[in-house]
C-alpha cells in the first residue's frame, strides 16, 4: 500500500517540511493557490526561511514534481518485480501508475502541471521524469520480444499506454471515477479492467 510522507519542520530538515507543506495546500486549494510565502506560514518559518532551498514558487512545484516522479518509478519497479511474464510486467505498469495517482493526487497534478511542461530549466527533475517512461519503454519492448505486437513501433505503443492510463488516472484524480477513489480495491479493479481490454494476453 502506497503510504504518504508524514513529518513537520524541525531544525534540519526546511526542505522537506516545506514540500509537505505545499503538499498540504495543494491538496486543500489546488495547485493555484501555492506560493512560497503560504508554505512557509504552513510550516512555521519565516517568509525569508524557502529562499534558502527554493528561488521561486515554481522551483518548490518543481521539487514537488521530482519527488512524485521518483516515487511512481520505485511503485512501478516494485509491481512488476514479481512477474516474469512480459504481458504481466506491462499491464502491472499501467496499473501501478492509475493507483500512484489516486494515493497521491497533489503530486500527480503538480507533475503534469503545464506550468512545468517544459523541464529543461529543472534538470533533476527531468531526470526523475525520465525514468517512469524508460521502465514504461522497456516493459513494452520485453513484450514485444515475447512476440505480443511485435510489429508495431515501440514508441508508439508507449504512447498509446500512457494516454489510456494516464486519461483513466486522470478521471479518477479530478472525481470523475468517483467509486474508485472512495473504494481502493474497486479502483484496482476498474483499472485491471482497462489493462485488460488494452494488453492482449494480460489475463491479472
Amino acid at each position: 500500500m502506497l503510504r504518504k510522507p508524514k513529518g513537520s519542520y524541525h531544525h534540519g530538515n526546511l526542505r522537506r517540511a516545506l514540500i509537505e507543506a505545499g503538499l498540504g495546500l495543494i491538496e486543500k486549494e489546488g495547485a493555484a493557490a501555492l506560493s512560497l510565502r503560504e508554505a512557509a506560514r504552513r510550516a512555521g518559518v519565516s517568509n525569508a526561511a524557502p529562499y534558502r532551498h527554493f528561488s521561486s514558487r515554481e522551483a518548490l512545484l518543481a521539487a514537488i514534481a521530482e519527488e512524485g516522479f521518483r516515487l511512481l518509478g520505485e511503485e512501478i519497479r516494485r509491481a512488476i518485480a514479481d512477474h516474469d511474464d512480459e504481458a504481466r510486467r506491462l499491464g502491472e505498469a499501467g496499473i501501478a501508475y492509475v493507483l500512484f495517482a489516486a494515493a497521491r493526487p497533489s503530486h500527480f497534478n503538480v507533475m503534469f502541471s503545464p506550468e512545468l511542461a517544459d523541464r529543461t530549466a529543472h534538470p533533476s527533475l527531468e531526470a526523475a521524469a525520465a525514468d517512469p517512461s524508460h521502465l514504461l519503454l522497456g516493459a513494452i519492448r520485453d513484450y514485444q520480444e515475447a512476440g505480443w505486437m511485435s510489429s508495431r513501433d515501440p514508441g508508439e505503443l508507449q504512447l498509446a499506454a500512457w494516454s489510456s492510463m494516464h486519461g483513466l488516472a486522470s478521471l479518477i484524480t479530478g472525481g470523475h471515477v468517483r467509486v474508485g477513489r472512495s473504494d481502493p480495491a474497486q479502483l484496482e479493479q476498474i483499472a485491471r479492467a482497462v489493462v485488460r481490454s488494452l494488453v492482449p494476453g494480460f489475463d491479472g
